[in-house]
């Protein structure tokens, strides 16, 4: 059993009816000073008395009057990690106690199910020795306040177990090395995912593009010997005349900078360039096996960015599909050039709302660090539903300008315009660049640049922000509480 214990020793509701039980043994080591009940703190207690569980598992959940959804899930986190590192086979935890900021008991069970898979979450497919664990934790038991709330806790379990696989497909897909993850192999999971899922899968080969004027997109695709890819998978769950919802996700599945070269220090982190195209197969799948009543359409354009003796240089000057001309002044300024591309594509689709989502900038990082991801939108209705969505899925993102005044920065001598604007406001002027391609439709933009992956020593993808987009469509879909 789990059960919290609030700074400064302070025993939860289910933890004081669970030490009535046990003739105060837990308020006994509460008082001894063996747990003070600081956030991310835990203790196993052995042979509790007066209970049939095999152990006791306290978690501190830090000062009760800053218990918010931060602490909740680093609570949920600290006590998934114990369970499976002390070899527990299963594990009962009590949701009970906790408002959460008034938090429902369904976003409590949502949020603890995609926490607690992503806490056992691991990527050792390619280490010939596999890191073990002490019988790994398979079964999770959440107990929240009254029955007549089940129903609604069962839909969010099923609707976090979703999220969750999601987000796994898409730290898995980011995780994958570029010599494996390959345009060519974003597309062969696109196609076994449509015949999993039963949806609609089109792949668009170079010779296609060329044929729709996709040339922006094809010049960052020049210098590698990897053909490029356009994806379109498309889940058909609302009625036949419902608008889809389009989300294009950048997928550079690895970035030199093409001919303005990267420097060399950890550029093998590039590889996390495809984030924004994991993130959404991430979603769709999540979508599907919710069987979402929406009609949702994912856009992947792929091409990996090298230099070579074909590669696009600063300075050519390339016609899009849309018709404007853009001088490439930086070749490392490529996601931009294939996401023009695929946002004058998604127009076919007569879309209801298009969001794109790509790590484009450092410029994001430096303005929001990893935390939030940056968000720029063309009407605000939708950026305010991006921006609850993502407090919803504690996968927050923050609204930045898209001001015309940035719009003079991207002005070129010889082109309609070029791709960079210059050292300040990089993530603006990205954003201003997409905006001119997205006139005709309802559109955001969702920078993921510092939040897509983790360096370090707890270096990999993070899988966001499939949660933020499936909060979204649910919302939309009228399946949240």
């Amino acid at each position: 059993m789990v059960v919290g214990v609030f700074e400064p020793r302070k025993l939860t509701l289910a933890a004081e009816l669970l030490d009535n039980a046990a003739h105060n043994h837990l308020s006994d080591i509460i008082r001894r000073g063996d747990m003070e009940g600081k956030a991310g703190s835990t203790l196993l207690l052995h042979n509790v008395p007066g209970t049939l569980c095999d152990r006791v598992l306290l978690v501190g959940l830090g000062k009760e009057k800053e218990f918010g959804d931060k602490a909740y899930c680093d609570a949920i986190r600290s006590a998934v990690r114990t369970l499976n590192e002390t070899g527990s086979f299963d594990g009962t935890v009590f949701l009970t106690e906790t408002s959460v900021r008034k938090r429902s008991s369904a976003w409590r069970v949502r949020q603890a199910t995609m926490v607690a898979q992503e806490t056992v979450y691991r990527f050792d497919q390619f280490k010939s020795k596999k890191d073990k664990v002490r019988r790994p934790l398979r079964k999770l038991t959440f107990v929240i306040d009254r029955r007549n709330e089940l129903a609604a806790a069962e839909e969010a379990l099923h609707q976090g177990q979703a999220i969750a696989e999601g987000m796994a497909l898409a730290k898995n897909l980011a995780n994958l090395p570029g010599n494996v993850c390959t345009p060519a192999f974003l597309a062969e999971t696109a196609q076994k995912m449509a015949s999993e899922h039963k949806l609609e899968c089109q792949i668009l080969e170079r010779d296609e593009m060329t044929a729709l004027g996709m040339h922006s997109l094809l010049s960052v695709a020049k210098g590698s010997q990897q053909p490029p890819k356009l994806i379109v998978l498309q889940h058909k769950g609302g009625k036949n005349d419902d608008k889809p919802v389009v989300l294009v996700g950048k997928g550079i599945t690895f970035d030199s900078g093409g001919i303005s070269l990267k420097p060399a220090p950890e550029m093998d982190e590039m590889k996390y360039d495809m984030c924004g195209a994991a993130s959404v197969l991430g979603t769709i799948k999540a979508a599907a096996l919710m069987k979402l009543p929406i009609n949702l359409t994912v856009i992947v354009p792929s091409s990996e960015n090298m230099p070579g003796g074909a590669a696009t240089r600063p300075g050519d000057i390339v016609t899009s599909m849309s018709g404007q001309t853009i001088e490439i002044l930086n070749t490392d300024a490529e996601g931009r050039l294939i996401l023009c591309d695929a946002l004058t594509y998604a127009a076919r689709f007569q879309p209801e709302t298009v969001i794109d989502i790509a790590t484009l900038t450092g410029a994001c990082v430096i303005a929001l660090g990893h935390v939030a991801t940056g968000l720029f939108a063309n009407n605000e209705a939708l950026a305010r539903e991006l921006v609850h969505a993502g407090d919803d899925a504690h996968d927050r993102a923050w609204q930045m300008p898209l001001w015309d005044d940035y719009q003079e920065l991207l002005k070129s001598p010889f082109a309609d315009m070029a791709n960079i604007g210059g050292r300040w406001g990089g993530s603006i002027t990205a954003a201003c660049f997409l905006a001119r391609f997205t006139r005709k439709y309802v559109w955001a933009h969702l920078d993921i640049a510092g939040t897509a992956w983790k360096s370090g020593t707890d270096k990999g993808a993070t899988g966001r922000p499939v949660p933020l987009l499936m909060h979204y469509l649910l919302k939309r879909a009228g399946k949240l509480d």
